[in-house]
Protein backbone atom coordinates (compact mmCIF):
# COMPACT_ATOMS: atom_id res chain seq x y z
CA UNK A 1 0.00 0.00 0.00
CA UNK A 2 1.15 3.51 -1.19
CA UNK A 3 1.59 6.01 1.52
CA UNK A 4 -0.67 9.63 0.46
CA UNK A 5 2.01 11.05 2.10
CA UNK A 6 4.78 11.12 -0.76
CA UNK A 7 2.57 12.52 -3.12
CA UNK A 8 1.81 15.07 -0.86
CA UNK A 9 5.43 16.37 0.34
CA UNK A 10 5.84 16.26 -3.43
CA UNK A 11 3.13 18.68 -4.27
CA UNK A 12 4.41 21.32 -1.77
CA UNK A 13 8.25 21.00 -2.89
CA UNK A 14 6.96 21.97 -6.29
CA UNK A 15 4.78 24.31 -5.12
CA UNK A 16 7.66 26.08 -3.11
CA UNK A 17 10.29 25.54 -5.60
CA UNK A 18 9.29 27.92 -8.10
CA UNK A 19 6.02 29.16 -9.25
CA UNK A 20 6.82 27.51 -12.89
CA UNK A 21 8.55 24.45 -13.67
CA UNK A 22 9.50 24.06 -16.94
CA UNK A 23 9.16 20.84 -19.28
CA UNK A 24 5.97 18.81 -18.17
CA UNK A 25 4.41 15.98 -20.06
CA UNK A 26 3.09 17.89 -22.89
CA UNK A 27 5.96 20.45 -23.34
CA UNK A 28 5.24 23.25 -21.61
CA UNK A 29 5.58 24.71 -18.03
CA UNK A 30 3.94 23.43 -14.99
CA UNK A 31 2.79 24.64 -11.67
CA UNK A 32 1.12 23.23 -9.01
CA UNK A 33 -2.16 25.36 -7.83
CA UNK A 34 -3.96 24.17 -4.76
CA UNK A 35 -2.85 20.37 -4.95
CA UNK A 36 -3.59 20.16 -8.81
CA UNK A 37 -0.77 19.96 -11.10
CA UNK A 38 -0.95 22.07 -14.12
CA UNK A 39 0.32 22.52 -17.42
CA UNK A 40 0.34 25.44 -19.91
CA UNK A 41 0.93 24.88 -23.26
CA UNK A 42 0.46 27.57 -25.92
CA UNK A 43 0.74 27.46 -29.74
CA UNK A 44 0.13 30.10 -32.61
CA UNK A 45 -3.60 29.12 -32.74
CA UNK A 46 -4.48 28.57 -29.10
CA UNK A 47 -3.77 28.04 -25.63
CA UNK A 48 -4.15 24.60 -23.63
CA UNK A 49 -4.31 23.52 -19.79
CA UNK A 50 -3.21 19.92 -18.77
CA UNK A 51 -5.11 19.84 -15.28
CA UNK A 52 -3.37 17.03 -12.69
CA UNK A 53 -5.83 15.59 -9.91
CA UNK A 54 -4.11 15.47 -6.45
CA UNK A 55 -3.74 11.74 -6.89
CA UNK A 56 -1.25 12.46 -9.88
CA UNK A 57 -3.98 11.04 -12.39
CA UNK A 58 -5.41 13.36 -15.30
CA UNK A 59 -8.73 15.18 -13.50
CA UNK A 60 -11.50 15.50 -15.60
CA UNK A 61 -12.40 18.45 -17.05
CA UNK A 62 -15.95 18.20 -18.13
CA UNK A 63 -18.75 20.59 -17.40
CA UNK A 64 -15.76 22.41 -15.55
CA UNK A 65 -16.00 26.46 -16.38
CA UNK A 66 -12.60 28.19 -16.34
CA UNK A 67 -10.76 31.64 -17.98
CA UNK A 68 -7.76 32.89 -18.63
CA UNK A 69 -6.63 36.21 -18.52
CA UNK A 70 -3.75 37.59 -20.22
CA UNK A 71 -1.92 40.12 -19.86
CA UNK A 72 0.56 41.62 -23.08
CA UNK A 73 1.46 44.91 -24.04
CA UNK A 74 -0.37 47.09 -21.42
CA UNK A 75 -4.05 44.93 -22.52
CA UNK A 76 -5.81 42.51 -20.79
CA UNK A 77 -8.00 39.76 -22.23
CA UNK A 78 -10.03 37.34 -21.34
CA UNK A 79 -10.16 33.87 -22.65
CA UNK A 80 -13.17 31.96 -22.25
CA UNK A 81 -11.96 28.44 -21.53
CA UNK A 82 -13.23 24.88 -22.54
CA UNK A 83 -13.23 21.93 -21.73
CA UNK A 84 -11.77 18.70 -23.81
CA UNK A 85 -11.15 15.48 -22.99
CA UNK A 86 -9.76 14.17 -21.03
CA UNK A 87 -8.08 16.14 -19.08
CA UNK A 88 -7.77 20.05 -20.88
CA UNK A 89 -9.08 23.13 -20.64
CA UNK A 90 -8.89 25.65 -24.29
CA UNK A 91 -9.25 28.59 -26.04
CA UNK A 92 -8.55 29.60 -28.92
CA UNK A 93 -6.47 33.21 -29.89
CA UNK A 94 -6.80 35.78 -31.99
CA UNK A 95 -3.05 35.90 -32.46
CA UNK A 96 -0.08 34.17 -31.38
CA UNK A 97 0.87 35.22 -27.32
CA UNK A 98 4.00 37.53 -27.43
CA UNK A 99 6.92 36.17 -25.65
CA UNK A 100 6.22 37.54 -21.77
CA UNK A 101 2.27 37.55 -21.81
CA UNK A 102 1.46 36.83 -18.63
CA UNK A 103 -1.20 34.12 -17.95
CA UNK A 104 -3.79 33.57 -15.31
CA UNK A 105 -6.04 30.59 -15.55
CA UNK A 106 -8.81 30.95 -13.01
CA UNK A 107 -11.48 27.69 -12.46
CA UNK A 108 -13.26 25.79 -9.86
CA UNK A 109 -11.81 22.43 -10.37
CA UNK A 110 -13.66 19.75 -8.12
CA UNK A 111 -14.87 22.18 -5.58
CA UNK A 112 -10.98 23.73 -5.50
CA UNK A 113 -11.19 27.65 -6.89
CA UNK A 114 -7.62 26.94 -8.56
CA UNK A 115 -5.34 30.18 -9.85
CA UNK A 116 -2.10 29.24 -11.69
CA UNK A 117 0.30 31.93 -13.36
CA UNK A 118 2.30 31.34 -15.76
CA UNK A 119 4.56 33.63 -18.38
CA UNK A 120 5.07 32.57 -21.96
CA UNK A 121 8.30 32.03 -23.02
Amino acid sequence: MRSPILPAILAVALALASPCLAAGPNGGQTTVADGHPIEFVATDAGVTFFVTGEDGKPADTAGLSAKAFVQAGGKTETLTLKPAAPNKLVADLKAPLPAGAKVVLSAKIHGHNVQARFENR
